[in-house]
C-alpha cells in the first residue's frame, strides 16, 4: 500500500469546492492533510469541525497548539 496522495481542488469531488475555497481563503492554502482526508468527503467535514473546535476555542494560543502538535510529531517521529 502506497502512501496517500493530497487532493487538489479540482481532483475532489465538486461537494468539497466549497470547503477548498474557504480553506485557501482563512489560511492561504490546503494543508496535506486535509488534501488526503478528502478522498473521504463525510470524513474531511468532521475533521474540519474537529480542528476548529481544538485551535479555535479555549485560552491557550493557536500558535501555542499548533508548535504542540509539531511537537508530538516529531517525538512520534511521524516523517509525513
Amino acid at each position: 500500500m502506497g502512501i496517500p496522495t493530497p487532493l487538489t481542488k479540482e481532483q475532489a469531488p465538486a461537494e468539497l469546492h466549497k470547503v477548498y475555497d474557504q480553506m485557501q481563503k482563512d489560511i492561504g492554502s490546503i494543508p496535506n492533510i486535509f488534501g488526503v482526508v478528502a478522498r473521504f468527503p463525510a470524513a474531511l467535514k468532521t475533521l474540519i469541525q474537529f480542528y476548529d473546535a481544538v485551535m479555535n476555542q479555549g485560552k491557550i494560543e493557536t500558535k501555542y497548539k499548533e508548535l504542540a502538535y509539531l511537537k508530538t510529531s516529531i517525538i512520534n517521529e511521524c516523517e509525513y
